[in-house]
């Protein structure tokens, strides 16, 4: 069985390395691919299956990724990810749907899709009901999310929403990765990464990015929580994680970089493997945080995520919540389930 790659030129952070250097450990026949060819319908022909960790900060991959995959699980071919896995990448509002439709433990969400019944429910609330946290529905890293700590403060969200709507904050991001930076978390080069995309938008393709209207996402505020739980599962038969810190001066862990390597909580990977299990996912990053009655809650939802972590943690569960002490390779559990398919 032949697996396809797509080259991502060793982007950092992109699963792509880790699986060539495992088919290469492995001797598992493999062939590099690109997808944004016009003829990769073709490439693949003498292949049984196609990996491709597309991104949702590449706007030609959101273009066509889903498409694409979609459509050579129709031929029978293998992928990753497939449908199941990745239909709600990136998709905040998706993903409240999903869970809640199998009765997952979501924070509660509230969208709504007419100005007037997004004003209305605002307008209903009382003080006591604020902080919200609003979202939009795609952005990771903590961007596009932002703290409504009163009424006014949303009225003024949900008309813009259904106004000029809401672009990619790129000096706002750019002005995060220097926080990083100046607590040595991210590099000199993330900073002028996002002022370039702020400032030439035109030249490196931020333009492309639909700009977010018609639609308004909050969810319930949880104070007194120090961290959130990243715990990422794997053909919903393994699973790690970490303790992703809040940041100094903010209510957010993602996008922190401060990572605490710990026991993970018993009842998190019992809603983490059901969850996964349920909804046949091949690989996702659930965050949670705790209610006030120490109840884990589900954030939300990614297939897609840093591939550091696996190297940092001491090891990993299995179903049986049984801890697993040693090194181990996620991204080879990817390529093996395709080739058990």
């Amino acid at each position: 069985m032949k697996i396809a790659i797509h080259d991502t030129k060793k982007k950092k952070g992109d699963f792509s390395e880790h699986w060539i250097a495992y088919c290469e450990k492995q001797q598992i026949s493999y062939k590099l691919v690109n997808c944004y060819d016009s003829d990769i319908i073709q490439q693949l022909e003498d292949c049984k299956a196609l990996m491709w960790h597309h991104s949702h900060g590449n706007y030609k991959d959101v273009l066509f990724a889903k498409q694409l995959l979609y459509s050579l699980e129709q031929a029978e071919k293998k992928v990753f990810p497939d449908f199941n896995t990745s239909w709600h990448f990136d998709d905040k509002v998706g993903q409240k749907y999903l869970l809640e439709s199998i009765g997952a433990p979501l924070v509660l969400s509230y969208v709504f899709y007419d100005k007037k019944e997004a004003l209305n429910w605002v307008l209903s609330l009382s003080s006591t009901d604020f902080p919200k946290v609003f979202k939009l529905r795609n952005g990771a890293g903590a961007s596009n999310v932002k703290l409504v700590k009163n009424k006014r403060k949303a009225v003024s969200i949900v008309k813009k929403a259904f106004g000029k709507g809401f672009s990619t904050d790129y000096l706002g991001l750019s002005f995060d990765s220097l926080n990083k930076m100046l607590r040595g978390k991210a590099a000199f080069r993330d900073v002028i990464k996002y002022l370039a995309l702020y400032f030439f938008p035109t030249l490196f393709g931020a333009n492309f990015f639909q700009i977010q209207k018609g639609y308004v996402y909050f969810q319930d505020f949880i104070p007194n929580n120090s961290f959130d739980v990243r715990l990422i599962v794997i053909t919903g038969e393994y699973a790690y994680g970490m303790k992703r810190m809040i940041r100094k001066g903010d209510f957010r862990a993602s996008g922190s970089q401060d990572f605490v390597y710990d026991t993970i909580d018993k009842s998190i990977l019992q809603i983490a493997f059901s969850v996964a299990q349920k909804l046949k996912i091949q690989s996702v990053a659930f965050d949670f945080i705790y209610d006030s009655n120490n109840k884990p809650l589900i954030i939300e939802m990614s297939y897609g995520y840093g591939t550091k972590g696996s190297s940092k943690s001491k090891g990993y569960y299995t179903p049986d919540l049984q801890f697993h002490e040693g090194e181990f390779n996620p991204f080879g559990w990817m390529v093996d389930s395709l080739l058990k398919g």
